[in-house]
This record gives C-alpha cells, structure tokens and sequence, in this order.
C-alpha cells in the first residue's frame, strides 16, 4: 500500500511535467516536420548527408561533455543549491576541454565519415555544448523541481528562432550551414531563458568531496549516454564512409522520420522519467509498481506510429518529401523495428538504471550493444548498402540489445514478470493492425499516397485502438464525446 502511495505522489508531479513536455515536443516536433518539409525541398542529399555527420558529432560530444554532471544533479539527494557552485565550475571546466579536443579532432571525424567537407559543420554545430556549460546545472535543477514548463518554453522558443534562421540562410543558399546556425542561435536563445527561469544563486566554489561524488555518479553515467549516442549515430558515420554523402542523405531522413516519436515521447518521457525513477529507487516495490504501470503504455503509444512506417513505409515518404525521396522507404521499414528497442531501451530501461544510481550497468549494456553493432553495420552496409545498414541495426537491437537489458534489469531487482500481462493487448494489436494495413496497402497499390495513408493507415490504427483499448474504456469515451 504504502509503495502505490509513493508511486502516486511521484505519478502526479510527473504527470503534470509529463504534460509540459509532451506538448512542447509535439509543438516543436511538428515545426521541425514542417521546417523539414521546407528543406528538402530547398537543399540536395549531400547536404542533408554533411549535416548528418555534424549532427552525430553533437550528440556524442552532448552525451559525454558534462561528465554525467547533471544526471548525478537529478540523483543528488539533498539541496542542489548546496552543491551547485563546485557543479557549475566542474562542469563548464570539462566542457570547454571537451569542446577544445572535438575541434582539433572534427577534420579527422569527418574524413572517417567520408565527408571531409563537413570539418566546419562540425565545428560550428558542437559548439552548442559551450551554451550548454552555462545551464547545465540550472537545467538539472528544473528537472528535479519538476519545472518541466518553464524547460519546455525556454525550448519552443528556442524552436522558434532555429526555424528563422535555417530556412532563411538555406533560401540564401547556405546548405549545410544553414541547419547548424539554426541550431546554434536555438540553443543560444534557449540557454539565456534557462539561465534566468532555472535561477539558482550565482555563486563559483570547489568542494573536493561534493566533486568526488558527483563524478562517481556522472562519469559512468556520461560514458552510458556517450554510448547510447554512439549506437544511435554510428550508422551515419559508417554509411557516409563505405555510400558517400548523396546515400547517406537518403538515410538520414529515414532516420529522421524514425526519430519521429523518440522525440515526442522519449524526450519528454526523458524529463520526467529520470527525477521519478530516481525517487522510487528508494522503495524497490515502489520502482516495480513504476515500471508495471508504465511499460505497457508506452509500448501501446509507440507501436501504431512503428506499424505505419513499417507497412506504409512508401506511401508516407512519398506523400511528405516527394517521389525523389522515395528510396528512403526501404530503410524506413527497418529502421521502425529500431525505434521500439530504442523507446524501451534508451528512454526506459537506461532511465531506471540511472535512478537506482546503477550507472556503471548503462555502461556494460550499451558497451555490449555496441560491440556487437558496429561490425553488423559495417557488413551491412558492404552488403546491402543503406537498407543493409538498417536491416543489420534493427536486428542487433531485437537479438542482442533487448535480452541484455532484460538481463540487466534483472540483476538489478527489478521485477520485470508483472510487466508481462499488460503487453497481451499490444501484441495482438500489433499483430492484428499490420495484417491489416498489408492487405489494404496491396489493394490500395498503385492509387495516391494519401489515400493509401487514409485508407489502410486509418483502418489499421482503428484496429489496433478496438484491440488494445478495454472496452469498458472505450464506451466510457464515446459516452464523454456524446
């Protein structure tokens, strides 16, 4: 009784933040869909190539630049305001080295992505981690007040600036350069609210012990995350080596459309899910009820966007970026598969281990994801070229990444069989929507890419809610919506 009482306390706060954040990357998520829309149309695939390997430069050096600083900020537990000074010079110390290191290494990191040309991209777009070391604490500090409103605003508006400058200095025929001052002048904007919204005293200090055990907490917990980036961006490097930029731009917006719902949901899952499993790390029954209740919804969020890009793959690139894209479906399908292991992997079971303060399991599980990746992508991408790649990181993360995981979980003390019944109704949904979406896809072959979308996505999802939701539910809503 007492764990479902935590697990409620902790459920309503971060319900609300929860709420914030997923309307804020709904907000900005349909603003980069449509400011995608805009860019595809306005730059070739080399570009959307070059800015692919600047884009997976910044997310390692954003993984490992604070040294996990602000995740151990969320699992500190005490006043933050007492350790942030020695937090804020750690930080901002380790991120300008990390900063300093990448640009005299971007030459070298763009010639082993194939795309030598892309040296000043990277540069530039890594800068953003030199913003970064002037919030990162005040940013962990609205994560664990559960402020996640004034973190989703600060971003939105930020959004809104990136947007004004990317399709402005791509009109102006900037190219590449054109998505990493976008983003750039985002985070410029982004951090000066986060400065001032997530005030803490401004104050410079240095406590050996507070920074011993921040760094006992971050370090493995940085190398998880740096990991995980790793994982998710090792494919554009190694397609951009072996295929050349023109293919790997064609990955990218596959990767991209992919990305869809890990930045809706996952991101802003992200900010709440961290402080919550970090409190209920404190009650191990309490840290079970957490995850019976919240697996099975999120796989029941994520699988009908996964479904639609698997089984409408064509239909969908077709219909948003036109039939010259169209050679990006056949990864998309895969790279759909993808996308449900990194949901609950990345954005779920990476997030408990990170609570319970089990930073040093993030790093084993990744690292052992990772051994086995990189030499599938390779191959894959010799054998099979960009669907290759895709095919071999959808495996690898269904073969390897999710027994590991389970694994993991386990040998931690987290219950995992309860979770089992509440992924029946999922499943059969799952299995019930596709069947449906392959038929009318076939019998709708041929005709517009709307109607193909309207028809047998609109009749699949309508299967998979029939399934999954209790009906009981269901009549509850209809009788609301009477």
């Amino acid at each position: 009784m007492e764990e479902t009482e935590r697990v409620e306390e902790v459920g309503v706060r971060a319900g609300r933040g929860l709420r914030w954040t997923v309307l804020g990357s709904l907000v900005t998520r349909a603003g980069s869909f449509a400011m995608g829309l805009v860019l595809a149309r306005l730059l070739a695939a080399d570009d959307f190539g070059v800015y692919a390997v600047a884009l997976a430069a910044t997310q390692i050096v954003m993984h490992v630049k604070d040294i996990g600083i602000q995740a151990a900020i969320i699992h500190w537990r005490g006043r933050v305001e007492d350790i942030a000074p020695t937090a804020s010079v750690l930080n901002f110390a380790v991120t300008t080295l990390a900063y300093g290191g990448f640009w005299l290494f971007a030459p070298v990191f763009a010639r082993l992505s194939g795309n030598e040309e892309a040296t000043g991209v990277v540069r530039l777009l890594t800068a953003v981690v030199l913003i970064e070391a002037f919030t990162a604490v005040r940013s962990a500090t609205l994560l664990v007040r559960f402020q996640q409103d004034r973190l989703t605003l600060a971003i939105m508006i930020g959004f809104v600036a990136n947007a004004a400058v990317a399709v402005s200095l791509a009109f102006a025929g900037a190219g590449a350069y054109a998505f990493a001052w976008g983003q750039v002048t985002a985070s410029l904007v982004t951090g000066v609210l986060i400065f001032f919204w997530g005030w803490l005293p401004i104050r410079v200090g240095w406590d050996r012990a507070t920074a011993g055990k921040l760094l006992r907490i971050g370090i493995p917990s940085a190398i998880g995350f740096g990991l995980e980036a790793l994982l998710m961006n090792a494919d554009y490097v190694i397609v951009g080596n072996v295929l050349g930029a023109e293919q790997l731009g064609y990955y990218l917006l596959a990767f991209n459309v992919s990305s869809w719902v890990p930045g809706i949901i996952g991101t802003a899952l992200r900010y709440v899910s961290l402080p919550s499993f970090s409190r209920l790390s404190e009650d191990p029954a309490a840290l079970s009820e957490g995850v019976r209740r919240s697996v099975p919804v999120m796989v029941a969020f994520v699988l009908p966007p996964a479904l639609v890009m698997a089984f409408l793959a064509h239909p969908l690139i077709t219909f948003l970026y036109g039939e010259r894209w169209d050679f990006s479906a056949g990864v998309l399908r895969w790279l759909a598969v993808l996308m449900v292991v990194r949901m609950l992997i990345s954005y779920l079971a990476v997030d408990i281990l990170t609570g319970l303060g089990a930073t040093r399991t993030t790093v084993w599980l990744n690292l052992g994801w990772a051994v086995v990746l990189l030499p599938a992508l390779l191959a894959g991408a010799h054998l099979g070229g960009i669907r290759g790649a895709a095919v071999s990181h959808a495996l690898v993360a269904v073969l390897v990444a999710v027994p590991m995981a389970v694994f993991v979980l386990h040998r931690v003390g987290v219950r995992l069989a309860p979770v089992l019944p509440g992924l029946v109704r999922p499943a059969l949904g799952a299995v019930a929507a596709g069947t449906v979406m392959a038929v009318l896809e076939g019998v709708t072959r041929g005709g517009h890419a709307l109607v193909q979308l309207g028809v047998a996505g609109g009749a699949g999802l309508l299967v998979f809610v029939l399934v999954v939701v209790p009906g009981a539910a269901l009549r509850k809503l209809v009788t609301r919506s009477a």
